[in-house]
């Protein structure tokens, strides 16, 4: 029976399964392909949408079995790769060659840690594969490269054919451009609206960033002029929103969520960060110091998902102030379990836009 095993009849088998986050046949998206047949022994190539699909290891697992369903197949063999898809152009928007994504991390005020996520989400996703940049936007307050192990390090500027091209900080699997490697450490940027635009569009357009799957926006806090030059300047595969459980942070959250809205950039999701505390004495124990529970009533009276919950560790502000994202310095902690969760979930909301 193994001798008359066909192609067709591996991917007839496989029509049925579905991405789980598109509700669609992974045959029909084109993601089973390469399939091959030996005396039973059946191997094919399953191609994500992103290298950090959440459910890998459950498509994985349900094409495995459908397929030994197959009279006279002996083994499966499942390689997996990924294709980030492109999000959707729009007319009058201008986007970035070789840049596949652009992703905000937002917040409606300061202090609730937007950098410590978006910083920890680009390394998550780089982690995961998937070829990640990092725009630090916070021009008044620029410490991503503190965050990311590069506060010693210096961009260099190249001449090119429509102007200077900045060459991006590396580290982590991320490319990093940041207003923190023009300047001196104690030099305050005091700076008008024009010229924070002229920047934050020399960051988008003037870099060489290469070819990658996500670039990241750490905005300032707030909706003031580096959010509407953002919204205005380039396609937007999406917002994520962070705010902690406190009733002002959440206030603050939902104006800066609804001015993307009204800019018609996708909200994916909220993040709440500042959860809990944990006490390192005490791993067992979890201390509500700013609330509880504001994020997730906050996600189902705006009908948004909510992507994740943060705890607050001490390990966590140490990683940030070490130059060390928690992702890589202590990742079975419960912090960086629930960033890199939020990654994943991130990235399957932007393939899931991409492809609808």
């Amino acid at each position: 029976m193994a001798k008359n095993l066909e192609t067709s009849t591996v991917l007839e088998v496989l029509r049925p399964v579905q991405d789980p986050e598109l509700q669609k046949s992974l045959v029909e998206l084109n993601m089973i392909r390469d399939v091959k047949i030996d005396d039973g022994d059946v191997r094919f190539t399953l191609v994500l949408t992103t290298p950090a699909c959440p459910l890998r290891e459950f498509i994985v697992e349900e094409c495995q079995q459908v397929v030994k369903t197959i009279p006279g197949v002996k083994t499966v063999s499942v390689e997996v790769t990924a294709e980030t898809p492109q999000q959707k152009a729009l007319p009058d928007r201008t986007g970035i060659a070789g840049v596949k994504n652009i992703l905000a991390v937002s917040s409606g005020k300061g202090g609730v840690g937007k950098s410590t996520i978006a910083v920890n989400v680009a390394v998550a996703l780089a982690q995961s594969g998937a070829k990640v940049g990092l725009i630090d936007a916070d021009i008044y307050g620029p410490n991503t490269p503190t965050m990311l192990g590069l506060a010693d390090a210096k961009v260099t500027v190249q001449k090119g054919a429509n102007g200077d091209v900045l060459e991006p900080a590396f580290n982590y699997g991320v490319k990093l451009v940041s207003m923190g490697f023009l300047i001196d450490p104690d030099q305050p940027v005091i700076w008008r609206g024009p010229m924070l635009n002229g920047i934050i569009r020399q960051f988008l357009y003037q870099a060489n960033w290469g070819e990658l799957d996500y670039l990241i926006v750490d905005m300032p806090p707030g909706t003031g002029d580096a959010q509407l030059t953002l919204a205005q300047a380039v396609p937007m595969a999406g917002a994520v929103i962070v705010t902690t459980p406190q009733t002002v942070a959440l206030q603050d959250a939902r104006r800066g969520l609804r001015m993307f809205q009204q800019m018609q950039v996708p909200v994916l999701g909220i993040v709440e960060n500042m959860s809990y505390f944990i006490p390192p004495d005490r791993p067992d124990q979890q201390y509500d110091i700013f609330g509880s529970g504001g994020g997730e009533r906050t996600s189902k009276e705006l009908g948004l998902p909510l992507l994740g919950c943060v705890p607050l560790e001490i390990s966590l502000r140490q990683g940030g102030d070490r130059g060390i994202p928690m992702v890589i310095d202590d990742p079975d902690s419960a912090s960086a379990k629930a960033l890199t969760a939020i990654a994943k979930q991130i990235a399957a909301r932007v393939s899931v836009a991409a492809l609808a």
